[in-house]
């Protein structure tokens, strides 16, 4: 969602002469777009505020100009005054649903000649004002659908930083998909803090869910691939798992966060499901389509975890054998129920987050393994670091990699895959047939 936002920005500045780049120092604005999930997410943020003070000392010693910092996202809105206070080099600060002001403030630094912050939350306001130009459509682009989130996990700062809970307007969002389409979109992800439980209403009044959305958007010729994350467990409605078995252009993986495999620490998170239930998502999905890869989000450590609940998280890991999947030692975020409770050692966590990620490891590995030899089609979509290299992803989200290809840059590809390295996959182009032309 914050490199949807960050495109969404850049299109934003972009009438006023501002265009990317990667390297500070050609830059005459940095944008810090920030996440405030993890606690080390958010000091990152100030470590690379030490980088960019002293850069902007250095561009202005050698009579460059001055350099105009930004902070945005979730940390931005966690912590604004905090972030005026500690960094005196931040010179604007504008939340996630505030972003669409930032020429505004923009204007009103160099007017007033002093720091702005922005923080107002107007999901409706966001969409709204945003500009319908696109000037960084790539042929992977993501679509943000839904924004906020109502669970209340107590683990999550979300809710307060991302808000309620905020569907957009079905027609919105397709006229979105239309325009990333004809500007040469091939994959569409559909985005959201709880995508599954979008719902909204169409020009003709009536409660539209993800289903009908994605059915919508599948119906754009140039669109051949669409995802969406992420699901909460409660909002995955059967309409949504038969769509997986009929609808060739949604990908056969899925991004299912359960958090823990005990029950006792699920209730304890306000998760209001049990392993059960979500047992029963999966086998529902697998019905529907028996090649699904499922990847999901883990914390460890979480306050009260013993090491019987512990032990139940990797009975469900082995049991539904991911793709892949994500995990983390539990991050106390201030404001949160979970912060203020005993918490588990650090010495605990690690203990428990190497075993469980080795056995995340040997599963990933044992899927990537069952595609050896197959032919599979691959949406190369980045270049490598080898010369002549380009990277691109599978439909179920594999990293595969082939040599001297850089004319199938942005194309769906036919190929043979050859070898199954610990990240990525080794392919050869089968009769150079290209699948799609972007």
């Amino acid at each position: 969602m914050n490199v949807y936002d960050s495109v969404k920005m850049a299109n934003l500045l972009a009438p006023f002469g501002y265009k990317m780049t990667h390297k500070m120092e050609e830059s005459d604005m940095v944008i810090l777009n920030t996440c405030h999930i993890r606690e080390k997410a958010t000091e990152k943020v100030y470590s690379e505020l030490g980088k960019i003070r002293d850069y902007k000392k250095e561009k202005a010693t050698k009579g460059r100009g001055d350099l105009i910092t930004v902070v945005a996202g979730c940390v931005a809105q966690a912590e604004g005054e905090e972030i005026m206070r500690r960094a005196k080099v931040v010179d604007i600060v504008v939340g996630p649903q505030s972003l669409q002001n930032l020429p505004e403030l923009i204007t009103k630094l160099s007017r007033e000649n002093k720091a702005q912050i922005d923080l107002n939350f107007s999901p409706v306001a966001k969409f709204d004002n945003l500009p319908d130009e696109l000037h960084n459509t790539t042929i992977s682009s993501f679509l943000t659908i839904q924004e906020g989130c109502d669970k209340f996990c107590k683990f999550c700062v979300v809710p307060y930083t991302r808000g309620a809970q905020y569907s957009r307007p079905l027609e919105e969002v397709y006229r979105e998909a239309l325009l990333l389409a004809s500007n040469g979109a091939v994959e569409i992800t559909l985005l959201g803090q709880n995508v599954s439980a979008y719902e909204a209403l169409s020009a003709n009044g009536e409660n539209k869910k993800l289903t009908e959305l994605i059915k919508m958007i599948a119906k754009i010729p140039q669109i051949q691939r669409i995802r969406y994350m992420t699901s909460h467990p409660n909002d995955m409605d059967d309409d949504l798992i038969a769509l997986h078995g009929y609808e060739p252009k949604l990908m056969p993986f899925l991004h299912l966060p359960v958090q823990s495999g005990s029950n006792k620490i699920l209730q304890d998170m306000n998760r209001k499901h049990d392993v059960d239930h979500y047992l029963k998502i999966i086998n529902k999905f697998r019905a529907a389509r028996p090649d699904i890869g499922f990847s999901s989000d883990f914390i460890v450590g979480y306050p009260g975890e013993t090491d019987q609940d512990f032990e139940d998280t990797c009975r469900l890991v082995k049991e539904v054998k991911y793709a892949q999947s994500y995990s983390f030692k539990y991050s106390p975020r201030a404001g949160t129920p979970a912060s203020i409770k005993e918490q588990v050692s650090e010495e605990i966590k690690t203990q428990r987050i190497l075993k469980l990620q080795s056995i995340i490891t040997e599963q990933q590995q044992a899927f990537n393994q069952s595609f050896l030899s197959q032919e599979i089609d691959v949406l190369f979509d980045r270049i490598g670091k080898k010369n002549e290299q380009i990277i691109g992803k599978t439909p179920h989200m594999q990293s595969v990699y082939i040599n001297e290809g850089n004319h199938l840059l942005n194309k769906i590809v036919r190929v043979k895959i050859k070898s199954i390295g610990t990240n990525s996959m080794k392919a050869e182009i089968i009769n150079n047939e290209e699948v799609v032309a972007a």
